[in-house]
């Protein structure tokens, strides 16, 4: 987190609106490419056309680095191509008011220090934390900075350093297989019988949240008032976010490195976010939990296994693999009509998929499923 003073702060924001600014002007044209037929301009394109435009109708251009609008372009670049290639949804025009539109990003000259960092353009940025295991790893010449990304939440301000580091490959861990079946009652249960909660912020911080949100509409726009309002509400969202991030970083990292084998399913969590249970899935944040065990297991050493989408690991029983009706939600116990189990729906699934886990490991090539999957 940095901790600029006041002039500092105005560079920031300067170079945040130019990008976020950058960006905009740069879908429009796209988009009306897509309308026309004709190709997407590229990066360099927009960047070349921005750099003629510029000089007339945006004379704030010389108070911001080149670095905003032509980083801002090659982000522009890749959500098209994302888009293009099904992994995300259309790029959309960034607003001011929110959380993860607010980011410019520096490349070129970036220094680090004990409490400051240097940016392009706005100097030295003191630091409320200190820099020194990314010191060492500079000094040692095991690391090189590539960029830099500044982002204001609400009233504060973050750098985060993309860093190319050396690191050795752990070595592999060897074991048995654990289950981790995820759910809203229990954020996840272990096949071992482990269970741990979420801390649903969403929920508890829900009341204060309308609160809020009444006030600020209350408020005349444009006015005092208004803006610290907004700036109440913001605040109380990046608590939510964060407390729930820092949750799934813990559990995660408790994971990767206690198990050397993790299995998991593959959840469809953009359609479950569509459903009656969308805020409730939203708060828990299984998405990002996904993300974070994939990269932390290959830091640790351990190996993540996913389970595919239609593996009935609810409906399968654990212990003779007889599979039974749906289950609605309503019902937390499963019951086998074939050998009379009744188990715990979670634990049961977290058993089923640790036995998926483990004819992945005794198949043939170690990689897919044998019969008794």
């Amino acid at each position: 987190e940095l901790d600029p003073n006041r002039a500092t702060r105005v560079a920031l924001a300067k170079h945040v609106g130019a990008a976020r600014f950058a960006y905009n002007w740069g879908l429009a044209r796209c988009l009306q490419a897509l309308e026309q037929g004709l190709p997407l301009p590229s990066a360099a394109q927009l960047h070349k056309e921005w750099n003629r435009w510029k000089r007339q109708h945006a004379p704030w251009w010389v108070e911001v680095s080149k670095c905003a609008p032509q980083e801002a372009f090659r982000d522009l670049e890749r959500a098209f191509r994302n888009w293009r290639q099904g992994r995300a949804g259309r790029p959309r025009f960034k607003r001011k008011k929110s959380l993860d539109d607010n980011k410019a990003r520096f490349t070129g000259s970036i220094r680090v220090f004990p409490r400051h960092v240097q940016l392009p353009r706005i100097g030295k940025v003191r630091t409320k934390e200190r820099t020194d295991k990314l010191l060492a790893l500079l000094s040692e010449g095991a690391a090189r900075i590539l960029s830099a990304t500044v982002a204001r939440e609400a009233d504060r301000w973050y750098v985060s350093l993309t860093c190319e580091v050396e690191r050795p490959d752990p070595a592999p861990r060897e074991g048995e297989p654990v289950g981790v079946d995820l759910g809203l009652t229990s954020f996840l249960v272990l096949s071992d019988g482990t269970r741990v909660d979420a801390p649903k912020p969403l929920a508890k911080a829900l009341r204060l949240l309308r609160r809020r949100s009444r006030q600020l509409a209350r408020k005349q726009k444009g006015s005092r008032n208004h803006a610290k309002a907004a700036l109440r509400l913001a605040r109380l969202h990046r608590r939510v976010r964060n407390s729930r991030r820092d949750f799934l970083h813990k559990v995660t990292t408790r994971l990767a490195k206690a198990k050397p084998v993790i299995v998991v399913e593959d959840l469809d969590v953009r359609g479950l976010g569509r459903g009656m249970l969308s805020r409730a899935v939203a708060d828990v944040g299984w998405g990002t939990f996904r993300q974070m065990l994939e990269y932390k297991t290959r830091w640790y050493g351990s190996q993540l296994i996913v389970a595919p989408r239609r593996f009935p690991s609810t409906r399968r029983c654990a212990r003779c693999g007889q599979v039974g009706p749906r289950l609605s939600l309503s019902c937390r116990i499963f019951r086998c009509a074939a050998c009379g189990l009744e188990l715990n729906r979670d634990l049961n699934a977290a058993l089923n998929l640790r036995a998926y886990g483990l004819a992945v490991l005794s198949g043939p090539t170690g990689s897919s499923p044998g019969s008794d999957a």
